[in-house]
């Protein structure tokens, strides 16, 4: 009885967050990469570069896509000795690899290793982030189909948050201490994806409530963001004693596991209903528990392309665009001009985020900022970026709904205040890296949210998958040119006395201002985009949401 209590996609969704949860240690380097620095006797061209191997290995993910597909090929094989948790597994591996050997060098177990090989330890710790996640993902997808939008927002929303859940964990137990911080990242990830990825299975059943319990679930991630604020708010007040700091942790893992509270309270829910419907025939039984919400109740991402209940919609459209939409290869999506607006979008708004993300320490510390503020700084770009990934997604839905208004529009909007959230980092106004964080972290999370969806709707979705990888790969080409080409350079020109450290706000300036111009390109590339899409918009993605709506 308890292994069929446990064996639900309520149960699934719970341990795939909470997985999520734990593998967030690449949105953490700030807290020892001055270690890695300072230890390795890197200037900080070198780490710069040590730390593009990290961007590059967590958005390289064709591979885990791949393996994913095959182990879940069909019913039979799922059933037997193959499933997500073999993805999950490999991760897992990657995971203490990395951080391990990593963790090694640091403490001295290991002789200093060269840089091209640290750059291997930090690509091998990041590119486990891209077999977890997609494994997380796509299985709610599976398990949710009708809420394809909700389900991928607390997944990705959840990545985002795990910075800040690692942050106090260093806090609790690894303050002042980053080297056994990276070993504690080498075991716990790994442990919690091999105790709990046997639980990540797909379901393949639907009930009318399924929206009422992710929409708790969504609630439940809000309330640890508010509980997080409050600690960074009263950690920056007070001074929290060791006590107090684990005090405060444990009730954060209790707010965690209050998620299993809501999988067993839809569980009880379905269950119960399953027992009521028995009463009825066979087709209101069906229609009551195993049918998703009406079409009409539905976002655009809740609804799949290609239901039957479109089909007459797809009809009454232009044969060439559908085909267009629906069929595009990689290869046809690299030769339009779309493709690579949105790719040169995505190098100006993710790599100006991932450069700011890598370099937050090195900012606070040339600022005099102390080291619990720094962490502050880390702790609320996770929460940003988690509330841009939740938040994009559902705002452009309504106005797109509502409105019509296409996507790319968003995009544009997002990079723009991008670019005025480097100039306030740039400028070194009171109280500048906290403001600009809130700016950063959420315009960089809605990028991720909203990359996914213009792709869906503008090349279709026979190969999704292959094609958001692919402009993926913008982020670390945008992070090298940012983080290596602009401010590595200039930090170190600017950087004195042996250790190739700098203070004041000369040493970030100019090249903030610098990004902070090519982010206002990419916000202009967006705006045309979305002026080359427009008609496309009006045209398929609206009608077609529209007739949804009426079936």
């Amino acid at each position: 009885m308890m292994v069929e209590r446990l064996n639900s996609k309520w149960i699934a969704t719970v341990a795939s967050i909470w997985i999520q949860c734990s593998i967030g240690g690449t949105y953490t380097f700030g807290i020892y990469s001055s270690t890695l620095k300072s230890t390795q006797k890197y200037d900080q061209s070198t780490l710069e570069r040590v730390a593009v191997f990290k961007d590059i290995g967590g958005c390289t993910g064709v591979l885990s896509g791949l393996l994913y597909s095959f182990v879940t090929l069909d019913r039979h094989r799922r059933r037997c000795f193959c499933g997500p948790w073999v993805v999950l597994l490999t991760g897992a591996i990657l995971s203490f690899v990395g951080y391990f050997f990593m963790w090694a060098s640091v403490v001295g177990l290991i002789h200093r290793p060269p840089v091209a090989l640290m750059c291997l330890f930090m690509f091998t710790a990041a590119h486990s982030m891209t077999f977890s996640t997609p494994a997380d993902n796509v299985t709610g997808v599976r398990n949710f189909p009708a809420h394809v939008g909700t389900i991928t927002g607390l997944m990705e929303g959840y990545l985002g948050l795990s910075g800040a859940i690692l942050i106090q964990v260093y806090d609790a137990l690894f303050e002042g201490n980053p080297s056994n911080y990276l070993l504690f990242l080498a075991v716990f990830p790994t442990s919690v994806s091999l105790l709990l990825m046997y639980f990540v299975r797909i379901h393949d059943t639907n009930s009318e409530d399924d929206k009422k319990h992710l929409n708790a679930l969504s609630v439940a991630a809000l309330i640890m963001v508010a509980y997080l604020m409050i600690l960074i708010i009263l950690e920056n007040i007070f001074t929290l004693g060791t006590w107090e700091r684990i005090v405060t942790f444990l009730f954060l893992m209790f707010l965690l596991a209050s998620h299993l509270g809501i999988a067993f309270r839809a569980q009880r829910e379905d269950a119960e209903r399953l027992v009521f419907s028995q009463t009825f025939s066979t087709d209101e039984r069906n229609s009551l528990v195993y049918n998703p919400e009406p079409i009409a109740s539905m976002t655009y991402h809740d609804q799949l392309p290609g239901d039957d209940s479109c089909q007459s919609v797809k009809a009454t459209l232009d044969e060439n665009i559908i085909q267009i939409e629906e069929n595009m290869n990689l290869q046809q999506v690299i030769c339009t001009g779309n493709f690579w607006l949105l790719f040169i979008a995505m190098i100006c708004g993710l790599g100006s985020g991932s450069a700011t993300i890598n370099n937050i320490s090195q900012i606070g510390e040339s600022l005099d900022y102390t080291s619990i503020e720094i962490n502050s700084l880390v702790s609320l770009l996770s929460i940003w970026n988690f509330l841009g990934r939740l938040g994009a997604g559902y705002v452009s839905d309504i106005f797109l709904q509502r409105r019509g208004y296409p996507r790319p529009l968003f995009i544009a909007i997002t990079q723009a205040a991008l670019s005025v959230g480097l100039i306030v980092i740039a400028l070194g106004f009171p109280f500048n890296l906290y403001v600009g964080t809130i700016l950063v972290g959420v315009c960089y999370g809605s990028q991720w949210s909203l990359l996914a969806s213009v792709a869906f709707e503008i090349f279709g979705v026979g190969h999704l998958g292959t094609i958001v990888n692919t402009f993926a790969i913008a982020s670390p080409i945008g992070s090298y040119i940012f983080s290596v080409r602009i401010i590595g350079y200039i930090y170190d020109k600017a950087a004195s006395g042996e250790d190739n450290s700098c203070y004041g706000t000369h040493c970030f300036m100019l090249s903030f201002l610098i990004i902070a111009f090519f982010a206002l390109c990419g916000c202009l590339v967006a705006l045309l985009l979305f002026f080359r899409t427009r008609r496309f918009y009006d045209q398929v993605v609206v009608r077609r949401l529209q007739q949804c709506y009426r079936t």
